[in-house]
């Protein structure tokens, strides 16, 4: 391909169409003004987004809907520093996120000029790599370098800083077919020692055990995973990143593990005598007791081997792409049988612990029950459906309740836990698919943090649905509170909240009020068959618990 004569503002939208991209999400400023200037002669679209750590959000659930490498934009300043909770949220969900800001002037970087703010110092300890670009060439070589390191071995953001000056440079632009960075060389197959002795230790074992991470969704190998676990009869429990990574309504899935983790789900990573831990980090949410795994075989995947044994003891460690190591784990077994290990967490499932631990019982019938309203929306989605959960009490009821097909997809903010996030990645996630169902489920607490793109969705004709629980409390506090510090309440009660319902319609979205859960089926499939935003306000007893005591 032959050299253009272009600017670099020029050649880093040419950059981001040969990768690929499609949309970005952004919010300008001057100092970024050349590169959005240059987006006006390109296909790629832009969406407006009213605060820039939504843009980060909304690109972060893009990547996942996508699995590969998504765009956001921000000036320089106070632009650049407010993506700082997205790129973090990103680095600890592992997802791949390419974050470009503009700079001031060259001339000035390192003297405090107007809207300056050291932003590759800032976001070092949450990038895989950041780059200030201060040689106009390099720019070709820079964009193809952090879409590579973004998307391969374990996934995450990159930042492109870009100063005005070098923004408008004119340049000889060729952008390279292929990258290679000597010092960065991510495994991909797993050590076949260590597989087949992975495979003979599984042989050995009567209660198996599958814990599948956010991992297993990154790599996209959900199939996979259904498959060893049918061919080996292998049960599964997920961390919370990891839902969805088996359909919740597979026969041998069991739950979420850890903090907030159902009944069953805990008795199998207690009971069971060999873990196989795909894609997962094993944080302090998810496992809680650090004996849990004493006397039990530890098989742990993942492609990030600083992840392998650092928060838990490992017997046999497989360092490489979760997707490719299982078909090569798999292809060493044979068909096999763990009935009376089946049967034991069957029973527990039906024994009615479930029940009493999700709190479908001893509710107040005066409010809606979180609980079951999340199984009444999932029924009356399709299958092909994205549910995005921010952070809170709603976040719990919905890992605990949320009913998923293979088709689809959780998304949350689990490493950080950011509120504000469900409705930005609502918004990335019907851009990346529009042929998905997409829900926010918010707290109103949470929704007060990013209501605003809802002026997103409506200028940019993006058909999410929002329900928005409404207790007014920030309700995970409130009850951390009461149970912790003796019932001493403080700045957890929400009062001069406005009406959530009033609020959507003045951004033109329709929606309604629901009061009991005998409104909540009706409500939620008017939500569904809508082909516009819809809004619902879903009251919720201000005492309602999410904890599992």
């Amino acid at each position: 391909m032959a050299k253009e004569k272009m600017t670099v503002a020029a050649a880093m939208v040419k950059a981001l169409e040969k990768e690929g991209i499609k949309h970005i999400f952004g919010y300008p400023g001057a100092a970024i003004c050349p590169f959005f200037d240059e987006l006006l002669h390109s296909e790629i679209k832009s969406i407006l987004v009213r605060h820039e750590v939504n843009g980060g959000h909304a690109a972060g659930a893009y990547a996942r809907v996508t699995g590969k490498p998504a765009v956001c934009v921000a000036t320089s300043g106070p632009g650049a520093t407010n993506l700082i909770t997205a790129v973090a949220s990103a680095h600890m969900d592992s997802i791949p996120i390419i974050a470009i800001t503009g700079q001031v002037v060259s001339s000035l970087v390192g003297r405090d000029a107007f809207q300056e703010a050291d932003i590759t110092g800032a976001c070092e300890p949450f990038v895989k790599h950041s780059y200030l670009v201060k040689n106009a060439e390099s720019i070709g070589e820079v964009i193809k370098k952090a879409f590579y390191i973004a998307g391969t071995g374990r996934p995450g953001p990159v930042l492109i800083d870009v100063p005005m000056d070098i923004q408008k440079q004119e340049i000889e632009f060729e952008y390279p077919e292929t990258v290679e960075i000597r010092s960065y060389k991510p495994s991909f197959s797993g050590n076949k020692l260590q597989i087949k002795k992975a495979a003979e230790a599984l042989r050995n074992s009567s209660k198996p055990l599958i814990c599948a991470g956010g991992g297993v969704i990154a790599a996209m190998a959900r199939e996979e995973l259904r498959r060893l676990s049918e061919m080996c009869d292998i049960p599964v429990v997920s961390t919370m990143m990891g839902i969805g990574a088996i359909s919740t309504e597979h026969r041998n899935y069991y739950g979420m593990i850890g903090v907030f983790g159902v009944t069953t789900a805990k008795l199998a990573l207690k009971e069971c005598d060999l873990l196989i831990v795909l894609g997962a980090r094993m944080s302090d949410r998810s496992v809680t007791d650090s004996e849990v795994f004493e006397g039990t075989t530890v098989i742990h995947i993942d492609v990030d081997p600083a992840e392998i044994g650092k928060n838990s003891r490992v017997n046999i460690p497989i360092v490489g792409d979760v997707k490719k190591i299982t078909e090569q784990f798999t292809e060493e077994l044979n068909d096999m049988k763990h009935t009376e290990w089946q049967d034991m967490l069957r029973q527990s499932r039906l024994s009615g612990g479930e029940k009493a631990a999700d709190g479908l019982c001893c509710h107040n019938a005066a409010y809606v029950n979180p609980k079951s309203f999340i199984k009444a929306l999932c029924a009356a989605l399709p299958s092909k459906c994205v549910i995005c959960s921010d952070v809170g009490s709603n976040q719990i009821w919905a890992a605990n309740n949320v009913e998923l097909t293979e088709e689809g997809l959780f998304i949350t903010s689990g490493g950080m836990g950011t509120m504000g996030y469900a409705l930005p990645a609502a918004v990335g996630a019907k851009t990346a698919d529009g042929s998905a169902e997409v829900v926010a489920l918010c707290g109103d607490g949470s929704f007060q943090m990013c209501f605003m793109e809802l002026a997103t969705a409506i200028q940019h004709n993006i058909n999410i649905k929002i329900a928005v629980f409404v207790n007014n409390y920030l309700g995970m506090v409130r009850e951390l509170q009461d149970n912790n510090y003796s019932g001493r309440r403080t700045m957890v009660d929400l009062s001069g909240s406005p009406d959530f319902l009033k609020l959507a319609e003045a951004y033109g979205i329709a929606g309604e009020t629901v009061y009991t859960d005998k409104e909540a089926e009706s409500a939620v499939k008017r939500m569904a068959d809508s082909d516009k935003p819809y809004l619902l306000q879903v009251m919720v007893d201000p005492t309602e618990k999410s904890l599992i005591e």
